[in-house]
C-alpha cells in the first residue's frame, strides 16, 4: 500500500514538473512587466503584453509549451472567476433603473456591433464577439475570458494578441481624451462619471479618468465600470448560446464554462458579504496577477508573422466600435442621466 502511494505522489510529481519551465518563464516575464509599469506608470496589461511578445522566439521551445499553455488558460479561468470579488449586486442597484438600463443597452449594443462589423470586414462572428466584448465591457480581461470561452479553433493566439494591443492602446489613449470631451461637454460630475465608466475599456483606466475629473466623478465612474464587469459572465453566457459552435470540434462543451459559473457564484457569496473585506481584497489582487501572467503567457505565444498578415484591418473593428460606445455613452450620460 506505502509503495503504491509512493509511486502515484512520485508520478504525479513527474507530471507536474513538465509544466515548472513555462510557468516560471510566464512569472519572471510577468514581474519584470509589473516592475516598469510600477515605476514608470505604464498600463500593466501593455507591459505585459509587451514583455510577452518579445520573447515570443521561445514559444518554439516544447519545454515550455505546457506551462505556457496551463498559463494562458488555467490562470486565465481562475483570474476571472476571482474578478467577482470586486462585485456586489448592491453596486449595481446603485445605479439606479435608467442608469442600470442604459449600461446594459451599450453594452449590448457594443457587442453586436463588434459581431456585424466582423462579418462585414471579412472575419468571423467568432472575432467579432472578441471585440466586441473587449470594448463593451472591461477591455483585456473580457477578450482573455471571451477567447477561452471561444477556443483556440475559432480564436487564435495571434487574434487575441491583436484584441489585446488594439484595446490598451485605445483605453490608455480614452483615460486622457474621455476626461477633457466630457468637460468640453458641460457634464456634471455625475454625468462626466457615467459617460467615463461606461465608455473606457479597462477598469484601472476608467477609475483614473474619473478621479482626474473629480472625486465624485470618479466615485460615479467606479459604480458604473463595475456594473459593466458584472455584465460579464451574461455576456459570455448569451455568446456561447447564440454564437455557431465549431462543427470541427471533437469535444461538446458545456454551455457555460466552469469559470463561468463560479464567477456568478462568487459574486453572489460576495454580495451577500460572506466574504471578509480582507479575503475580497486579496483575491482581487490574485486575479490581476493571474490576469496579467496570463497575458504576458499569451504574448510569448503568440506567432508575430500571424499578426500582421492582415494588417491593420482588424484594428477597425476595435476602433469603429469604441466609437459607438462613446456615442452611445455621450447620449445617456445628457439625457438619461440627471446632472
Amino acid at each position: 500500500m506505502n509503495d503504491r502511494f509512493r509511486f502515484g505522489a512520485k508520478e504525479n510529481m513527474q507530471k507536474g514538473s513538465i509544466y515548472v519551465p513555462g510557468l516560471v518563464v510566464a512569472i519572471l516575464a510577468t514581474l519584470a512587466a509589473t516592475y516598469v509599469s510600477d515605476h514608470y506608470g505604464a498600463p500593466l496589461t501593455l507591459m505585459c503584453l509587451l514583455f510577452g511578445l518579445s520573447m515570443s522566439f521561445l514559444a518554439d521551445d516544447k519545454r515550455l509549451e505546457p506551462g505556457l499553455t496551463i498559463a494562458s488558460r488555467t490562470l486565465l479561468r481562475w483570474g476571472i472567476v476571482l474578478v467577482a470579488t470586486r462585485i456586489t449586486f448592491s453596486q449595481i442597484l446603485q445605479l439606479g433603473p435608467a442608469a442600470l438600463l442604459a449600461v446594459i443597452a451599450i453594452v449590448a449594443i457594443t457587442l453586436g456591433s463588434g459581431v456585424f462589423l466582423a462579418r462585414r470586414l471579412g472575419f468571423t462572428a467568432a472575432f467579432g464577439a472578441l471585440c466586441g466584448g473587449a470594448v463593451a465591457i472591461c477591455g483585456a480581461s473580457a477578450a482573455m475570458a471571451f477567447s477561452s470561452l471561444l477556443g483556440e479553433r475559432r480564436t487564435s493566439q495571434a487574434q487575441l494578441t491583436l484584441v489585446l494591443v488594439g484595446i490598451s492602446a485605445m483605453s490608455a489613449l480614452a483615460m486622457t481624451v474621455y476626461p477633457i470631451l466630457a468637460r468640453h461637454l458641460h457634464l456634471s460630475d455625475v454625468q462626466a462619471g457615467f459617460l467615463l465608466g461606461a465608455s473606457i475599456h479597462d477598469v484601472a483606466q476608467a477609475l483614473g479618468a474619473g478621479y482626474s475629473f473629480s472625486q465624485a466623478a470618479g466615485e460615479n465612474a467606479a459604480i458604473v465600470k463595475l456594473t459593466r464587469v458584472a455584465l460579464l459572465a451574461p455576456a459570455m453566457m448569451v455568446v456561447a448560446i447564440f454564437l455557431p459552435k465549431d462543427p470541427d470540434a471533437k469535444v461538446t462543451s458545456p454551455i457555460l464554462p466552469w469559470f463561468v459559473i463560479g464567477f456568478f457564484g462568487l459574486a453572489a457569496v460576495n454580495s451577500f458579504g460572506l466574504i471578509p473585506p480582507v479575503l475580497a481584497e486579496g483575491s482581487s489582487k490574485t486575479a490581476g496577477a493571474l490576469l496579467a501572467c496570463a497575458v504576458t503567457a499569451t504574448g510569448i505565444r503568440s506567432n508575430m508573422k500571424s499578426l500582421t498578415q492582415n494588417g491593420l484591418k482588424p484594428l477597425l473593428v476595435i476602433v469603429i466600435t469604441t466609437l459607438i460606445a462613446l456615442g452611445l455613452s455621450i447620449l445617456a450620460a445628457k439625457f438619461l442621466i440627471p446632472g
